[in-house]
């Protein structure tokens, strides 16, 4: 489905990462594998599994070079797009998979752990396009694959930096296929449900969360590549600022915010008013705190 195209894969040396540059590979794209192989909190360097990620495509019959920058400067980014021009000649597919945790409570959350998950997913994403968006433009066609996560649609406990990052990104994606859709360019977002290093962070506090790990241990970080793949072809040009969700074997689409229901008074409200009127009719519509089980009450593995 890639024949001829040229990807660069962030944080592509483990995970989610690993499997689509392994999978982009195999139907024809030349890839450049970038991680810079850090702890979970983003902390060190390993050149390591991006390596062996390269010679995992090499021996397959793939073209792949490995980078070792950082998504979270622009000057990474920019360095990361030039290493794809010097090595392949071309650049055509971004897919924004790198990312850290710093899982805090917001009473526990240090400035610093705070920016450095802004910096590497909201300032990643960011980074990579702006790098690679004028290239993308001139030539009339990129793919912009990203990566949000249902800790930012939804929320997740201990995670506000992680959350409003990718939510952010959410933003991000439609807005900049608002922009690109005239030059052939798509713009999309996947909402990853797998097993992962990142994932495996997860806290066991009782036996439902034990449950709730064991049977996430059964989503594979491969699941997702399919549809990164599918989105990078030219099959996917008409679909652009979609958000799509993807565990174990299915596939769905997230909506857009709209409003559920409203009320409407001649002259404005008086805060007394509010409580008494509007609050009591839109109540119904309230969105509870923890609704995961909610949203996704089918399970994709029974």
């Amino acid at each position: 489905m890639l024949n001829g195209k040229v990807a660069i894969v962030t944080g592509s040396g483990r995970g989610i990462g690993r499997s689509i540059a392994l999978l982009m590979a195999a139907n024809g794209a030349k890839v450049i594998v970038n991680d810079l192989g850090t702890s979970g909190e983003g902390e060190g360097q390993d050149a390591t599994p991006a390596a062996e990620v390269v010679r995992e495509i090499e021996k397959a019959g793939g073209q792949a070079s490995a980078n070792a920058d950082t998504v979270a400067t622009f000057q990474g980014a920019t360095n990361m797009v030039n290493a794809a021009l010097k090595a392949f000649g071309r650049l055509d597919i971004v897919v924004n998979n790198a990312g850290i945790l710093r899982d805090r409570m917001l009473h526990k959350m240090s400035p610093e752990d705070w920016q450095a998950v802004m910096d590497v997913h909201l300032g990643g994403h960011f980074n990579m396009c702006r790098a690679a968006i004028n290239i993308f433009r001139e030539q009339n066609f990129g793919r912009f694959i990203n990566f949000t996560s249902t800790s930012g649609l939804i929320g997740n406990f201990g995670q506000t930096n992680y959350g409003a990052a990718k939510m952010g990104i959410v933003a991000f994606t439609r807005i900049l296929a608002l922009e690109t859709k005239k030059y052939a360019i798509t713009a999309n977002a996947i909402s990853p449900f797998a097993w992962t290093r990142m994932t495996s962070s997860i806290p066991v506090t009782d036996d439902a969360s034990k449950a709730r790990v064991e049977r996430s241990k059964k989503m594979r970080a491969e699941d997702i590549a399919p549809v990164a793949v599918w989105l990078a072809s030219d099959a996917a040009k008409d679909v652009t600022g979609q958000v799509f969700g993807v565990r174990a074997g299915e596939i769905m689409v997230f909506s857009v915010p709209r409003p559920l229901r409203s009320v409407h008074q001649q002259g404005g409200w008086s805060p007394e008013q509010v409580g008494a009127v509007a609050m009591k009719a839109l109540a119904p519509m309230f969105t509870p705190v923890g609704v995961s089980a909610e949203i996704f009450p089918y399970d994709p593995l029974d």
